[in-house]
């Protein structure tokens, strides 16, 4: 049980750090910024323990 928040709090880090990429992919290369979408939804998936 432990061993799985361990790793939902890594998932939660990470999903932050992929929407602070996406903000940034689209403020400075707006087409590009789809290609960080990927990231985004399996980090969020993972963070709400749905994969």
């Amino acid at each position: 049980m432990d061993n799985t928040k361990q790793f939902t709090a890594l998932y939660w880090v990470l999903f932050v750090i992929s929407i602070v990429t996406l903000v940034i992919a689209y403020i400075f290369a707006g087409g590009y910024a789809s290609l960080v979408l990927p990231f985004n939804f399996t980090f969020m998936a993972k963070a709400l323990d749905l994969m």
